[in-house]
Order: C-alpha cells, then structure tokens, then sequence
C-alpha cells in the first residue's frame, strides 16, 4: 500500500515509482526535482521527473496536507482525507478533470496525498479568482457539471462512493459562524471594502441562511457534487473548454449548489444578470440530454435564486480564518455574490 510521505523530500524516485506503476508500468523514475511548495488549504507543488527506463509524465502534480491549522479546518469540514478517497476509488467522473495517478492517506496521521496529471502540460491555464469567466466557458462548464450530475442522478452511486454525504452542520457550528461573519464583515468595512457588500447585510442573517441552504441542498434528487466549483478551482483549454479541480469538498447534494456556485463565482455581474436564465436553461437541458429527470424550470429558478446566500457566507468565512485564498481573488468572489445576494435574497 503506498504510504502518505512525511515531508517533500521524501517524494524521492523509490516513492514516484510506487505511486506511478498503475498507470505507468515499466517506467522507472530516476530523478525527481520538487518546485517551489504553494501552502493554501493544503500544501501543492509541481514535481518534474527523469526516467533511467520506459515512459510516463514529465512532471506531475502533487497535493498533500498542509500546515495544521488547515488541517483542523479540514478535519471540521469533513474534507481533510475526500479527495484522496475519491480518487482512489477510481470512480468516474465524466468532465474535464487532471487525471489521477495516485492517492494514499493516513487518517491517524491527519495526512493524505494524490498525484495529478499537471494538465500545463496540454495547453491549460489556472483561472483566477479576479478575473471572471466569458459566457461561453461557464456554458461549456455547466455542461460538465450536468453530465457529472446525471451520472449519479437519484443518488446512484457505486459502493466505492459510500464514503460521501451532504453537508452537515453540527450544534457547535452556529456560534462558531456567526463569529466569523461578523469579523469578516467588520475587516471589509474597516478595508474600505464594505462596498462590495449588499445594503444593511447582517452577520445573524448571513449565518442562517447558510445553515438553510445546506439543509435545502440536501432535499430534492441528491447526486454527486464537485462541491467547490468556483471560478478559481477550474481550469482553461483553448477558447472555452473548462475542467474543474481540487475535489476536497465533493460531497452529496442537490444539483442547485454546485449551478448557482459556479455561475455567481465565475461571472461578471452584469453578464451573471443578462445570462443566468438562459445559462440555467442550458444547464437543464444538457442534464435531460445526459439522461437525469431534469426538474422544471420554474422549480429549478427557485433554488438557484437562493443559491447566493452560501456563497456570500463560505467567502467570508475565507476571509475570516486562515485565507486559504489571495485576498484580491476573495474580495473579487465576494463581490460577486454580494451583488447576486442583493439581487436575488436581501428581501429572504
């Protein structure tokens, strides 16, 4: 069984060629050279290998856990060890998405790996935070996330799968939330930034209607969500194709979270409020097309109007804690759910 290394020098040519022997076999790495380690909600790095006999990629990418600070806060979200477990489980997951090599944990140890295809590699670019998405690539994402969807429509999942479950929030997280969206909402203010923030919003009713929507995202027809599908977690092939990483919060859930995330992230606010009927028109269509009994429209609107609330409050919480993004990329984000809040859930 491959072991969860304890540092990045132990990631050395014995370990590469344990972790790459599934998909590679007969490719004997030699040589391996880490880049430079980017600490967030885990610590990543980009690993380039040398082969002494047969073939495999030039370089890999590779996340383990972080700091232990980002540790707990994992540990608290369910997430520190789900991606490595899904990859594991060879599930499939029918959109565009970094192949995966390997995945260990040790969940004792609070660790957990996967080595990813760096999918630079075959053109991708990294989205930003900062910089919206065009109308085109968040279409061609939501086809994704409706083909991922249909997949697992009705909660159809294999064995492998067991291991998911929707959010859920336990009688600790209240007073917990309802701090920490109190400081983010003083720290924008105090910023300067409190512009980006709906009229007379309040920390109490922020925390509630977060707590709402994951007790509504767990109602309807459940499948399998990516479950973060912000704008920064994806990635750009050519013009418009987009593909989705960093699969820590995949979980359970009704299709409205990962739709109403996606489009609020990932769009400029006046495009979000030109396209979002059409996009979700497309979105449901494209499910149907992928064989999922598609709700109607009215009924889907509903949910998706309500969507805002927890993206608004899941970024504040980032800005709360440990920032486990750029503050440019979170303030960016935040203004766009702050105008979807505005629009579509301050009269809630």
């Amino acid at each position: 069984m491959l072991r969860v290394p304890r540092s990045w020098s132990d990631l050395d040519p014995a370990w590469m060629n344990e972790a790459l022997a599934g998909r590679f076999p007969g490719a004997v790495v030699s040589e391996t050279a880490i880049g430079p380690v980017v600490e967030g909600t885990n610590s990543r790095a980009t690993v380039s290998l040398r082969y002494a006999s047969g073939s495999g990629p030039e370089r890999v990418f590779v996340k383990r856990e972080g700091r232990i600070v980002q540790r707990l806060a994992l540990v608290a979200l369910g997430a520190l060890t789900t991606e490595a477990r899904l990859f594991a489980s060879d599930a499939v997951l029918p959109l565009e998405r970094p192949e995966a090599y390997a995945a260990a944990l040790e969940p004792r140890r609070l660790a957990a790996i996967v080595v990813l295809e760096d999918v630079t590699l075959r053109g991708a670019r990294a989205n930003a935070g900062t910089a919206a998405l065009s109308v085109g690539q968040v279409r061609n994402g939501l086809g994704a996330l409706a083909r991922l969807h249909a997949r697992y429509w009705d909660d159809r999942r294999p064995p492998a799968l067991g291991f998911l479950g929707p959010w859920r929030l336990g009688p600790l997280w209240a007073p917990l939330s309802l701090a920490g969206l109190a400081r983010a909402l003083h720290l924008l203010r105090a910023g300067r930034n409190g512009g980006l923030l709906p009229s007379g919003v309040r920390a109490s009713t922020l925390e509630r209607g977060f707590r709402a929507w994951a007790d509504l995202a767990a109602t309807g027809s459940q499948t399998v969500l990516h479950g973060d599908p912000h704008s920064a977690n994806t990635y750009a092939l050519g013009e418009e194709i987009v593909g989705f990483f960093d699969w820590q919060l995949v979980r359970t859930g009704n299709w409205s979270h990962d739709v109403g995330y996606f489009i609020v992230s990932s769009l400029d606010v006046e495009e979000r409020r030109t396209h979002e009927r059409s996009l979700l028109e497309g979105y449901l269509e494209a499910l149907g097309a992928a064989g999922a009994d598609a709700p109607r429209f009215d009924e889907a609107w509903d949910r998706y109007r309500r969507s805002p609330t927890y993206g608004l409050a899941a970024w504040l919480h980032t800005v709360a804690g440990a920032r486990f993004h750029p503050l440019p990329d979170c303030l960016a984000v935040i203004g766009r759910f702050g105008a979807a809040y505005g629009d579509h859930c301050s009269g809630a």
